[in-house]
C-alpha cells in the first residue's frame, strides 16, 4: 500500500606535425545547420559506434594570440570547448572519445587543412577540432569541423556567435553536430533540464525548482523553498516552466517565466491536485484533481480559465501524456483494479487500455518520436520500461529497487528518471538510453527528482 501510495502520489509530490594555413570561415547564427558534404556516414551498428576513435584536441585561437574575454582567455575557452564536446560525447555511451588533455594542440593554420597523418599515426578515426575568436562587440565566434580521417575528407562544419557567457551552448552545439553526422540521429545536447532540488531530513524535505543544462552545468534555483515545487515540465517554446507549488497544504499550478523571474498563477484549488503537463502547442494545460474520493484528469487554457474534465469514472486517473501530433493522450488509471496505461483522444473520447502485461504500471510519458512511451514498471521494484503506442513490444531498461517518472531527450534516444536509494530515501537523476545498457548518473549540487527534459533550445 505504501509502494502504491507513491507511485500515484509521491512522485508528483515527491551535455608534432601541422603546417599549411588557411582562413576560417564566417561564422552563422547559432541556429545555423552543419554544411552537407556530400558524404554520408551512418553508424546503424550500435556496438560499432562504440569503435569510433574521436580525437577532439583544444579549440585553437586565431594566429596563435590569446584574448582575454569575461569569461576567461580564448586559449583556456579553447580547451574547454573541447573538454565539454569530449563529455558530451562519452557520456552519450556511444563513442569513446580522447579530449584536449590528451592530445597536442593544432595550430589555428590547421583547422581547415589538418595534418591527416599525424592523426591516423594516434589511430583516431575521427578528427573534431575548431577555433573560438574574440570579435570587437565582446562576442565569441566558434568554429567546429568533423573530419574522416581515413577518407581525409571534412564530413561536417558549422559556426556560432555567441556570448562569453554562453560558450558551453557553442560546444554543445558542436556535440550535436558531430553526434547527429556519425549516428544518423536527431541532436539533443543542446537542451536543458528541470528538476527538484531536494534538501533536508527524509520525513520533512526542502523542494525547490531548478534548472540546469543538459549535462548539469549552469545550474540555478528557481522557487526558495518556502512552498513545495513538485513535477516541472518546459513549456514547446522554453520561455516558461510549468509547475505545481503547494503552500500549507493548498494547490496552486503555475507558469513561470524565465527571463522575466516571474510567474502566473494558472489554477489554484482546494483539492488535491497532480502533474500538470502542456499540450506540443503550448495551448493547453492537462492536470490530475482528487474529487470525493475519485481522481479524474481535467485540461485548462494555458493562459488559466474554465477547466474541461477529460475522465470521469471511479477510481484514480491521473498524469496525462500528450502524442507529439496532440491528438492523444496517454495516462494511468485503476479502474481495471491495478494501474495500468490507458490511452484517449485529446478530447476525452475512446479511452481505452493498452497494458495487459504482468504487474502494474505508471506514470506514463510519450516519446517525442511518438513511436514509444516510457514508463514505471512495478513488479516488486520499481523499473523504466518502454512499450509502442499500442502496448506491444515491451522492453525494461533499468533494474534498481526504485526508478520512476521517465522523461524524454529532445531526439527521443534516451530516458532520464529518478531513482531512490532504499532506506535513505535520497533522489538523484540517471539517465539510459533505449539499449537499456548505457545508464549513468547525472550530478545535480543536492539530490533530484521529477526531472523533465527540454526540447533542443532555439
Amino acid at each position: 500500500m505504501i509502494r502504491r501510495t507513491l507511485i500515484l502520489l509521491g512522485l508528483l509530490v515527491s551535455s608534432s606535425a601541422y603546417g599549411q594555413t588557411a582562413p576560417p570561415p564566417q561564422p552563422t547564427a547559432p541556429q545555423a545547420q552543419p554544411v552537407d558534404s556530400g558524404l554520408q556516414v551512418t553508424v546503424s551498428d550500435e556496438s560499432a559506434w562504440q569503435d569510433l576513435g574521436i580525437a577532439i584536441p583544444s579549440f585553437a585561437t586565431e594566429a596563435d594570440v590569446p584574448t582575454q574575454t569575461s569569461a576567461g582567455s580564448t586559449a583556456a575557452l579553447g580547451t574547454a570547448l573541447g573538454r565539454v564536446i569530449t563529455d558530451d560525447l562519452k557520456n552519450n555511451g556511444l563513442f569513446k572519445p580522447t579530449g584536449p588533455d590528451a592530445l597536442p594542440h593544432p595550430p589555428f593554420g590547421q583547422i581547415q587543412a589538418p595534418d591527416f597523418p599525424a592523426w591516423s599515426g594516434r589511430k583516431a578515426e575521427m578528427l573534431v577540432q575548431g577555433y573560438v575568436r574574440a570579435a570587437g562587440d565582446g562576442q565569441l565566434t566558434v568554429g567546429c569541423y568533423l573530419y574522416d580521417i581515413a577518407l581525409k575528407q571534412q564530413l561536417a562544419k558549422a559556426g556560432w556567435t555567441v556570448q562569453p557567457a554562453d560558450w558551453r551552448r557553442a560546444a554543445h552545439k558542436c556535440a550535436d553536430m558531430v553526434y547527429s553526422r556519425l549516428s544518423g540521429e536527431s541532436p539533443f545536447f543542446d537542451s536543458r533540464i528541470a528538476y527538484i532540488a531536494e534538501t533536508g531530513p527524509k520525513d520533512h524535505r526542502m523542494k525547490r525548482l531548478a534548472v540546469m543544462d543538459s549535462d548539469g552545468a549552469n545550474h540555478r534555483y528557481l522557487t526558495t523553498g518556502q512552498a513545495l515545487a513538485l513535477t516541472p515540465r518546459f513549456s514547446p517554446d522554453y520561455k516558461s516552466i510549468l509547475y505545481l507549488s503547494y503552500l500549507n497544504g493548498s494547490p496552486r499550478i503555475y507558469v513561470y517565466d524565465l527571463a522575466a523571474n516571474t510567474q502566473k498563477l494558472i489554477a489554484e484549488t482546494r483539492n488535491p491536485t497532480f502533474a500538470p503537463r502542456w499540450s506540443p502547442d503550448g495551448k493547453w494545460i492537462l492536470y490530475s484533481m482528487a474529487t470525493a474520493g475519485n481522481t479524474n484528469i481535467y485540461r485548462i487554457s494555458g493562459e488559466g480559465g474554465k477547466t474541461q474534465q477529460l475522465t470521469d469514472t471511479p477510481g484514480i486517473n491521473i498524469g496525462g501524456s500528450y502524442s507529439p501530433d496532440g491528438s492523444k493522450i496517454v495516462f494511468e488509471s485503476d479502474r481495471s483494479g491495478s494501474q495500468q496505461i490507458y490511452v484517449m483522444n485529446a478530447d476525452g473520447s475512446n479511452q481505452h487500455r493498452i497494458s495487459f502485461f504482468g504487474g502494474r504500471a505508471a506514470t506514463p510519458e510519450w516519446s517525442p518520436r511518438g513511436d514509444q512511451i516510457a514508463f514505471t514498471h512495478i513488479t516488486g521494484n520499481f523499473r523504466i520500461a518502454v512499450m509502442d503506442p499500442q502496448g506491444g513490444n515491451l522492453r525494461t531498461l533499468t533494474d534498481s529497487w526504485q526508478d520512476e517518472a521517465p522523461t524524454w531527450s529532445p531526439n527521443g534516444r534516451i530516458i532520464q528518471f529518478f531513482r531512490t536509494e532504499r532506506g535513505s530515501g535520497k533522489a538523484s537523476i540517471w539517465q539510459v538510453d533505449l539499449t537499456g545498457r548505457n545508464e549513468r548518473r547525472l550530478s545535480t549540487p543536492v539530490d533530484g527528482s521529477d526531472p523533465a527534459w527540454g526540447p533542443l533550445r532555439p
